[in-house]
C-alpha cells in the first residue's frame, strides 16, 4: 500500500512540476500563416520546421467566419466566436454612410481576454501590433491601429513614451520605425522580453499577408515575406534562449487564415440596384445590401421585418444562370449560428472557384482582376485553414490533423493557470507532457 501511494505521490509530483515549469507563453501570429508553410520542403522556413518538428503541431486550424484578421485575431484571445466577442468583420458595418471605420479599440470586445486574466493574476502583458487592442490591459502595448493613424497609435502605446524609447534603444534614432517589417515588429519583441519577460506575450507579423494579398497563394513575393517572418521568429526565441527563461516558456507560433488564389470579383449590390433595392450607400438610401469582405459577403436588410425584400433577394440569387452560381456558396441564418457568425445578417455567401466579393453598386457584377490573393471564406474552405506549433520543454513531440482556433486560448489557459471560464476550445490531444 505504502508503495503504491508513494507512486501516486511521485505522479502527481512530475504532474505538478509539469505544470508549474510554464511561467511566460509567447505567442506569435503570423498574418496569412499557411501550414504548408512548415510542412512541405518548397517554403525555406528552418526555424518553423525545427518547432514543428521538436514541438507539437496542426496539421491545420479552422478560422472563425468570416476567415478574416481582426475577428480571428480576437477568438485567439477570447476562445469564443465572433458571434459572442462582437467582433464581426476588421471593418464596421456603416448603414448610413462608408468612412471605413475599423474595430481598434478593446472597448468594442464583449467578453473576457487572455490578457485581463494575467493582468488580474498580477503578471505582466505585452500586445504587440495585435487588432483591437487600444487601450487592453497590457504593461506593454502598440496596438495595430490599421487605418487610425499613427498619432493614435503612440496616444495608445504604453508604457508613455514607449516608442520614443523603441526609437532610440532598438532602432538608433534612423527615423520612423517600419512596422510593416517583420524583423522590426520580432526586434521590438525582443526588446521587450529582455527589458521584463512579461507572462503573456502577443505578437503580431502582418508581411506575408500584404504578399499574399499582392500575388495569391504562390509568387517570389511571397516566398521572401515568409522566409522574412521565419527569421523573425527566429530573432524573438533567441531573446527568450538569452533572457535565461527558455525552460519556462510555451513559445506558439500560429495565424489567422489561409489564403486564396483570386482572379474575378462578384459585386452582388449590382444585381441589388439593378432590381430596385439600392438607390446609394453612401447616403444610406437602400432596402437591402452586401456588405464584401474579400471571401464572403453579408446580407443586410434596412427592416429585419421586411420579408417582401428578403424575398426578393433570395428570387434574384434562385434565378443567376449556373455559370454565375458555380461561384456562389450560400451560407444560411442556421449555418452562421452554428459557426458564430454575425447574429445581425440574414445570410451569407461564401466564394467558390477563385473569387472574392466587392462592394461596388454599379458596373459590371462579375469581371476579371489581376491574380492575387484574398481570405475571409467559410472556414471549412481547406485553403483557409492557418497553422499551428507549440514548442518548450512542457510540450510533447507531436501533432493532431485538426483544431480550432478557440482551441489555442486553452492552450494559454492551461500553461498559465488561469481562470477563464468563458472559454469554449478545448485543449488538443497529448500537447503537454
Amino acid at each position: 500500500m505504502k508503495k503504491i501511494l508513494s507512486i501516486v505521490c511521485l505522479i502527481l509530483i512530475v504532474s505538478c512540476s509539469e505544470a508549474q515549469q510554464i511561467k511566460h507563453v509567447v505567442l506569435i501570429t503570423i498574418d496569412g500563416f499557411r501550414p504548408d508553410f512548415y510542412l512541405e520542403d518548397k517554403w525555406h522556413t528552418p526555424n518553423l520546421k525545427m518547432l514543428m518538428q521538436q514541438g507539437f503541431y496542426a496539421k491545420g486550424v479552422n478560422s472563425v467566419f468570416p476567415s478574416m484578421t481582426y475577428p480571428s485575431h480576437t477568438t485567439i484571445v477570447t476562445g469564443v466566436q465572433p458571434a459572442k466577442h462582437g467582433i464581426y468583420y476588421n471593418g464596421m458595418f456603416e448603414p448610413d454612410t462608408i468612412k471605413g471605420k475599423i474595430y481598434w479599440n478593446y472597448a468594442s470586445i464583449h467578453v473576457p481576454t487572455l490578457w485581463q486574466a494575467v493582468h488580474d493574476k498580477g503578471g505582466k502583458v505585452a500586445a504587440l501590433f495585435w487588432p483591437v487592442s487600444a487601450d487592453a490591459p497590457a504593461d506593454y502595448l502598440i496596438p495595430d491601429n490599421g487605418s487610425m493613424g499613427e498619432a493614435n497609435r503612440i496616444v495608445y502605446s504604453k508604457p508613455a513614451g514607449f516608442i520614443e524609447t523603441l526609437q532610440k534603444d532598438v532602432f538608433n534614432d534612423t527615423g520612423k520605425i517600419n512596422y510593416g517589417v517583420d524583423h522590426n515588429v520580432a526586434q521590438i519583441a525582443a526588446y521587450v522580453i529582455k527589458q521584463a519577460a512579461p507572462e503573456l506575450m502577443t505578437v503580431h507579423f502582418f508581411s506575408v499577408d500584404h504578399f499574399e494579398h499582392a500575388q495569391g497563394r504562390e509568387g517570389e513575393l511571397v516566398e521572401k515575406a515568409i522566409s522574412d517572418a521565419d527569421s523573425a521568429v527566429g530573432i524573438v526565441w533567441k531573446a527568450i534562449q538569452e533572457k535565461g527563461i527558455a525552460d519556462n516558456t510555451l513559445f506558439i507560433v500560429t495565424g489567422d487564415h489561409g489564403f486564396e488564389t483570386v482572379t474575378k470579383s462578384v459585386n452582388p449590390n449590382v444585381w441589388l440596384k439593378e432590381a430596385g433595392l439600392i438607390t446609394g450607400l453612401k447616403n444610406g438610401d437602400w432596402k437591402a445590401r452586401f456588405l464584401s469582405v474579400g471571401g464572403s459577403t453579408y446580407l443586410y436588410l434596412k427592416n429585419r421585418d421586411d420579408k417582401a425584400t428578403l424575398d426578393k433577394v433570395n428570387s434574384i440569387l434562385n434565378n443567376l444562370p449556373d455559370s454565375v452560381k458555380q461561384y456562389l456558396r450560400i451560407i444560411s441564418r442556421q449555418q452562421l449560428n452554428s459557426i458564430g457568425g454575425n447574429p445581425e445578417v440574414e445570410f451569407a455567401i461564401s466564394g467558390l472557384n477563385g473569387i472574392s466579393f466587392g462592394n461596388a453598386e454599379n458596373g459590371e457584377a462579375i469581371k476579371s482582376i489581376k491574380t492575387s490573393g484574398t481570405h475571409g471564406y467559410f472556414p471549412d474552405t481547406k485553403n483557409i485553414r492557418t497553422g499551428f506549433i507549440a514548442f518548450g520543454k512542457a510540450v510533447n513531440k507531436g501533432s493532431v490533423d485538426e483544431m480550432n482556433e478557440r482551441d489555442i486560448t486553452s492552450v494559454v489557459i492551461k500553461a498559465l493557470g488561469l481562470n477563464f471560464p468563458t472559454a469554449e476550445g478545448k485543449l488538443p490531444k497529448g500537447l503537454f507532457k
